[in-house]
């Protein structure tokens, strides 16, 4: 009876070590035939991203335009994507604004463009393309100027009289051949609506470089740069932009660079 037991107990012991070494190898078959497949489907997983030009309007003039009797405006906008994140840009526009101060009345009328670059900061989720982005503008414009009105100041308004000979008439008329130069700093913001059609606003920090003006009077407001503030070259502008993607071609969205993992002794 007793020899009967310890072949018993001898038989199970040799099955459950021959059934364990099995396992082993059939866990380790399954996960070396697992590992190539999850690397083909995340290989095969990739998003392409549209590369191509972006046209549109900035919609704040033409409505400035309609709700202001002293304002004309209109700026096109475009970008071309160059890679994952670069974009060159371009602004080109008009403005004709007439500028009512205490003493003199003006107008200016000039054309601008823009050129520079703009950088997104933003990493999207699968599938989206919208842009957080800063960027550099170089500009230039050239413009006129016209003094419609003005009126010297005289201190003795006591009573109300207007001293003869300085009314500023002499001083009324166009000034033409004025230009002048400019940076900006850009920081913007694009969101896409629907498919290619892009919803988007930025803010600019402006610095004037260069400006040539008229003999008799400065350059109060530039086209494209906005109003020029006595005794600073700084200045801000903005724009809301309604614009269309015309894709040219795709390309894969960069993979992110993988952490080197510890391996498992």
């Amino acid at each position: 009876m007793l020899k009967y037991i310890f072949s018993s107990l001898f038989l199970l012991f040799t099955f459950f070590g021959f059934s364990q070494e099995e396992t082993k190898a059939i866990d380790s078959v399954v996960t070396d035939s697992i590992a190539p497949i999850e690397k083909i489907v995340n290989d095969s997983i990739s998003y392409k991203q549209r590369y191509g030009l972006r046209v549109g309007i900035d919609l704040s003039k033409p409505i400035r335009s309609l709700i202001d009797d002293d304002y004309r405006g209109l700026e096109l906008v475009a970008d071309f994507r160059v890679s994952h994140n670069f974009y060159v840009a371009a602004e080109l526009g008009n403005e004709e604004k007439t500028t009512q101060e205490d003493n003199f009345n003006f107008t200016t009328n000039g054309s601008y463009v823009k050129i520079g670059f703009d950088w997104n900061t933003y990493e999207n989720w699968y599938g989206m393309e919208n842009i957080i982005n800063i960027g550099i503008r170089f500009g230039l414009s050239t413009f006129d100027q016209t003094l419609n009105e003005y009126q010297v100041y005289n201190p003795n308004q006591f009573w109300g009289e207007t001293a003869a000979g300085i009314t500023g008439e002499d001083m009324l008329g166009t000034y033409s051949g004025l230009n002048a130069q400019w940076t900006e700093v850009v920081f913007g913001l694009k969101v896409e609506l629907f498919r290619n059609l892009y919803l988007s606003g930025s803010v600019r920090l402006n610095f004037l470089i260069n400006e040539t003006e008229a003999s008799q009077f400065p350059n109060l407001f530039i086209p494209g740069f906005n109003k020029v503030t006595d005794g600073s070259r700084f200045g801000v502008g903005y724009n809301y932009t309604l614009s269309y993607l015309i894709p040219i071609f795709k390309s894969d969205k960069p993979k992110k660079k993988e952490k080197d993992k510890p391996e498992n002794n």
